[in-house]
């Protein structure tokens, strides 16, 4: 299965079961490529949240005029910060950001009980790294992957490069069929 890239500078389409790294810089407006990439040639779409809460990703989707009725969310934060939570088809929760098996487990609920073009974008694996750490995080990405070449499915997962060291951007980027690049100045580039 083909899927639309409407990002600049990437290519037109990528074949099902695509990873794409964003790297950008910590204070990058990543918002619009996300949502550029979530809304664009979907049938469904799962936002994995490690920076911020449901309510907030719902008001990003709600912003950008994406179809939120395509979405479901995963929320890894909620739980643990205390805020009053409704599970539902559309929003997902796990007990703790650095609750791995949990996403994993999550993810692969999705692309299961969806059918067609399926989306994911996880935001972001800098706070994955944070609340894990660069190992379990690795291999948390490693099966998210998986998932989505045995699913047929494509994901974006934001990392922000001036907070880590050269080394862990590169075993990151290794994992990876594409990357695109957002520049200080908001231009991007891409490597597939």
């Amino acid at each position: 299965m083909e899927y639309t890239l409407a990002i600049d500078n990437t290519p037109d389409t990528v074949e099902g079961g695509t990873g794409i790294l964003l790297v950008h810089p910590s204070t990058g407006a990543t918002d619009r490529l996300d949502t550029d990439f979530l809304s664009t040639d979907t049938d469904a779409m799962l936002v994995i949240s490690t920076r911020t809460t449901a309510r907030e990703v719902k008001q990003k989707l709600e912003y950008y005029e994406v179809d939120e009725e395509r979405a479901t969310i995963l929320d890894t934060l909620s739980v643990e910060r205390g805020y009053t939570r409704r599970q539902s088809d559309q929003v997902r929760y796990v007990s703790a950001p650095d609750d791995l098996a949990g996403i994993v487990e999550e993810t692969e609920r999705f692309l299961r009980d969806h059918d067609g073009k399926l989306r994911v974008s996880f935001d972001s694996v800098t706070e994955l790294i944070y609340y894990a750490d660069e190992e379990r995080a690795l291999d948390a990405v490693e099966d998210i992957l998986e998932l989505l070449d045995e699913y047929d499915a494509v994901g974006m997962f934001h990392l922000a490069q001036g907070v880590h060291d050269d080394d862990t951007v590169a075993q990151f980027r290794e994992l990876f069929d594409g990357v695109v690049e957002l520049g200080e100045d908001d231009s991007v580039t891409s490597d597939f």
